[in-house]
């Protein structure tokens, strides 16, 4: 499936085969290819907390998210968090291929641009996980599964569950599988002459 078919037929999915598996080869190549996303300066600060363990997903879904029936039923699920301190730590092994000088430069760009900004480290993370969030779910249609992005879940319960770190910010979970029943119909989408601008708002 080409880019733009798989961007057309994405749909979140509610129902999954529970009894379906993802081999571990195509857990790894999802993840491979979602972590060839964009990041701010390379840092690649996404952290992807894999949540494997059935009795953990029987606790989320039944006490802190909704009772949505993917939590448990979708081969994979996957919590997408980010480290929103990633710039200081090691900040050279983001660039340790490109050539001296550039990487220099951009590690050195690094810290006078995120410091004193939490602001702004929380906004890039968060960033930084939604374009990754599209690379899974673009992925795994291209795969032949379905997906599910999800925020209906009690963030702070979840945090404690999985001792999310206190420089981490946590975002969706997407759920990953074989879909059992097709979406609703499309609701319907705005035209571009409503979203589009050129050159500013007028």
């Amino acid at each position: 499936m080409n880019v733009i078919d798989a961007a057309y037929q994405r749909r979140a999915i509610k129902h999954f085969d529970p009894d379906h598996e993802i081999s571990s080869d195509e857990e790894r190549k999802l993840l491979e290819a979602t972590i060839q996303s964009p990041t701010s300066f390379n840092i690649q600060h996404w952290r992807f907390v894999i949540l494997r363990d059935p009795q953990l997903r029987s606790k989320i879904r039944t006490e802190w998210g909704n009772d949505q029936a993917q939590m448990t039923d979708a081969s994979l699920l996957v919590l997408f968090t980010a480290d929103m301190k990633a710039w200081e730590k090691e900040p050279h092994r983001y660039w340790r291929n490109a050539p001296q000088e550039v990487a220099d430069l951009l590690v050195n760009w690094m810290g006078p641009f995120h410091e004193g900004r939490e602001w702004l480290q929380r906004d890039e993370a968060q960033r930084s996980i939604g374009m990754a969030m599209q690379t899974l779910m673009l992925v795994a249609k291209g795969m032949g599964y379905e997906s599910c992005p999800m925020i209906g879940f009690d963030i702070q319960k979840v945090s404690e569950l999985i001792k999310l770190p206190k420089d981490h910010v946590m975002g969706p979970m997407v759920a990953i599988g074989r879909g059992t029943k097709d979406a609703w119909p499309k609701p319907g989408q705005l035209s571009l002459d409503e979203i589009c601008f050129e050159n500013g708002f007028i």
